[in-house]
């Protein structure tokens, strides 16, 4: 657990699920992508003020072990990311509930371990190898994901395999968090990998009831959440998919039947309207990630305009190189080519950064990748102090530019007061 008067989040969906039947309240949480510590603080100060849980949702590529590659952002491995979170939340007088959560764990969810094209055998261990350091760390959910494909990049994995390679990670990490006498874990799964498409409810439901028979065969306790298609899909800095309210309340509907929670992944950059019907559809959580990097991006960019000004009134002596440096880092981090559309996924580095306007667009997109970078760190230094001596407070432009699109999803999706009511009922 994240903190000594915490309750677990499992116990934080059980009550969600209760106070839907029982008093018409419903919510959706939002998982958040931990793209950087001023995300981290803009959601902890947000979270204090408006009283709502928070989950922060690391994949195996921005967390993970030194041993496996650590991760891309702010150089955080399970210990480092979880006592970091802490300081944050401490930093800010924060006192609710918040949880670690791996997202998408499992085999082959590494870049390198999926274009290396390691055997099941490798990939797995791997998987087990993290998911170890996660518990040790405290991590409160677990994503139980083996369905990429490790030979073909969309690829669907076969049903029976994925029940199978689920059952045997879950069991995995149950029997290591009781060996070390660790308090209950939430744990999600999912079907297939979000592209855009619907879950039938069909295919949903049978997915439900074989894992339930396989856990309950080995007294393993179900998921909080199961991942299941709304339509959601983003792609550069949009929400490219069609959401589907008719199927999100059906899959809902399903997954209450047996008491657990529907996931949504891919919930970046959608509209007031869109969100606002996640309510009345009983969507239970839904991930957003890059949205928020790109808005401290996009803060930064705004920053560095000031700074030019400033220049030319002759305030500041030396500008920051922050502009360019961070473009040209983050157009060879690659990590882009996941949003591309079409033949621009095969994009060479060279060719973008000979096009303007082609690289302003894949700044934008890709920005957060590179913030941990040292050079890029130190031109943010430099032009944070270049503004202070201008009684500009960056860091806290910073912060509230990234509060923005993350308070807009806590009014739509009803968060606020939740973390009282939940532990109310």
């Amino acid at each position: 657990m994240t903190e000594s008067n915490a309750i677990s989040l499992r116990t934080t969906v059980q009550n969600m699920l209760k106070l839907q039947k029982e008093k018409n309240r419903y919510s959706t949480l939002v998982g958040i992508g931990p793209m950087s510590p001023n995300l981290l603080q803009a959601s902890f100060e947000l979270a204090r003020d408006y009283d709502f849980p928070l989950m922060f949702i690391a994949s195996r590529n921005q967390v993970d072990k030194d041993e496996l590659g650590g991760g891309y952002v702010n150089g955080w491995n399970q210990q480092t990311f979880a006592k970091d979170i802490k300081a944050i939340a401490d930093k800010v007088n924060f006192n609710g509930l918040y949880y670690l959560c791996r997202d998408h764990g499992g085999p082959w969810q590494r870049d390198e371990e999926r274009n290396a094209h390691l055997s099941v055998e490798d990939a797995m261990k791997l998987a087990k190898e993290s998911y170890l350091a996660d518990i040790e760390a405290g991590f409160d959910l677990l994503m139980i994901d083996p369905t990429k494909d490790p030979f073909q990049m969309g690829k669907v994995v076969e049903l029976d395999k994925v029940i199978n390679w689920t059952v045997e990670l879950l069991e995995y990490c149950e029997t290591e968090r009781k060996k070390r006498n660790l308090p209950e874990i939430a744990y999600e799964v999912g079907t297939e990998e979000t592209n855009g498409g619907l879950t039938s409810t069909d295919k949903y439901e049978f997915f439900i009831q074989r894992l339930q028979e396989e856990l309950s065969k080995r007294d393993l306790p179900m998921p909080t959440f199961i991942v299941g298609q709304t339509g959601t899909l983003t792609r550069l800095t949009e929400q490219v998919g069609h959401w589907n309210y008719a199927n999100a309340i059906d899959l809902a509907k399903m997954a209450a039947k047996y008491g657990v929670g529907l996931k949504e992944h891919n919930a970046d950059y959608m509209n007031d309207e869109t969100l606002l019907l996640h309510n009345p559809s009983h969507i239970t959580a839904s991930n957003v990630a890059p949205q928020y990097g790109t808005e401290e991006t996009r803060a930064y960019l705004k920053l560095v305009k000031v700074e030019e000004r400033l220049s030319k009134e002759g305030l500041v002596k030396e500008p920051s190189k922050l502009y360019d440096v961070l473009l040209d880092k983050a157009i060879r981090t690659e990590r882009w080519r996941k949003w591309m559309e079409g033949e621009d996924v095969n994009l060479k580095v060279e060719d973008i950064l000979a096009n303007k306007e082609l690289s302003q667009q894949i700044l934008d997109i890709a920005g957060h990748y590179a913030f941990n970078d040292d050079e890029v760190k130190k031109e943010v230094q430099k032009l944070f102090t270049n503004l202070k001596v201008n009684d500009i407070d960056a860091q806290r432009f910073v912060v509230e530019h990234i509060k923005r699109p993350i308070l807009q999803y806590v009014i739509d999706l009803n968060l606020t007061g939740l973390t009282t009511d939940v532990k109310n009922i």
